[in-house]
């Protein structure tokens, strides 16, 4: 860890493995459409001679951040507020086609969990929040004390799968129904409150897998994920390579499967002599499995002991 990393109280994931993933050429042009404290970031810079980096994050504070951490790089930068779900348009609005490459760092920011006051974290006390975005209209506090059951119930079980998911549901709305749930420490208390002792007794946090749902819910994370491969896809040029890390079963499911479908080409019936539709591949999957952190990182970092990272590389059609 160097002492940018020591002040920025962040170590990127899978480092080195991204790095070779992408394939850096020094004149290239490359984003990172997870900007957060720019670590991933940095170390492309470092590799471009007269390349250029897009730096994309929903979080202003890590824009911010990020502005201080690669002023040293000047010109040669471009940091954009907005959502990587609008990854077409922001790169029409640039001005930019054919990238060399693009890095996509999935789910929370590990400087969002290391400040209470966002409210993402189950082990601090603070306001029901939860937003990337600040600016955002929906935060945790409306989905918990506005949602209904079913709707509690239904993203807890599915972006959370959460196996207590109508019991946690069922506390919640009996909790608001006397006051509303206004911190993650009264949200702690209410999930506990839901689940049978054996459950508690998991060497897992008992509130995990409900605020991570929750937070999925609150940003739309599992919605915007479709559209951003697509639109990197068509924003690469040819033998551009893509980068995904993922940090949970939902988000890699998606992404396998997209990449997938990015990758497949003719779709005619089997019984068909010769291809009618047409239809070329746009990605070739560089990784069939996806690359995990060895015992080296897991032991300095632990929180990319889910991280899963998969690469594809835009065709030459």
């Amino acid at each position: 860890m160097d002492v940018n990393e020591k002040d920025y109280g962040h170590k990127p994931v899978l480092l080195e493995e991204c790095l070779e993933a992408l394939s850096i050429k020094p004149d290239g042009t490359y984003l990172d459409g997870t900007l957060g404290r720019a670590g991933h970031s940095q170390a492309i810079l470092r590799r471009l001679t007269a390349g250029r980096l897009i730096g994309l994050d929903r979080d202003k504070t890590a824009i911010e951040a990020a502005g201080e951490r690669l002023a040293e790089f000047g010109d040669r930068v471009t940091l954009v507020h907005g959502n990587f779900a609008d990854l077409g348009d922001i790169l029409q609005n640039l001005g930019i086609v054919g990238l060399d490459g693009m890095l996509f760092d999935l789910g929370v920011s590990s400087p969002q969990l290391d400040e209470p006051q966002r409210g993402f974290s189950y082990m601090h006390d603070a306001p029901l929040d939860m937003r990337m975005d600040e600016g955002a209209a929906l935060d945790a506090a409306e989905v918990v004390n506005a949602w209904s059951y079913e709707e509690l119930r239904r993203i807890l079980y599915e972006y959370g799968e959460e196996r207590y998911a109508p019991q946690i549901a069922r506390a919640i709305v009996r909790r608001r129904e006397v006051k509303p749930i206004r911190t993650t420490g009264e949200l702690v208390e209410v999930i506990r409150s839901a689940m049978p002792p054996k459950a508690l007794r998991e060497k897992q946090h008992p509130a995990k897998r409900s605020f991570q749902a929750i937070r999925i819910a609150v940003n739309g994370e599992l919605d915007a994920l479709a559209p951003m491969l697509e639109a990197a896809a068509e924003g690469l040029a040819p033998g551009g390579r893509l980068a995904v890390i993922t940090f949970h079963s939902l988000e890699d499911r998606i992404v396998k499967q997209k990449l997938r479908e990015l990758s497949t080409g003719c779709t005619c019936p089997p019984e068909f002599p010769v291809c009618v539709c047409g239809k070329k591949p746009k990605m070739r999957l560089v990784t069939r499995k996806p690359i995990i952190s060895g015992p080296a990182e897991l032991g300095e970092n632990p929180r990319a002991r889910s991280a899963k990272l998969r690469v594809a590389e835009r065709t030459e059609y």
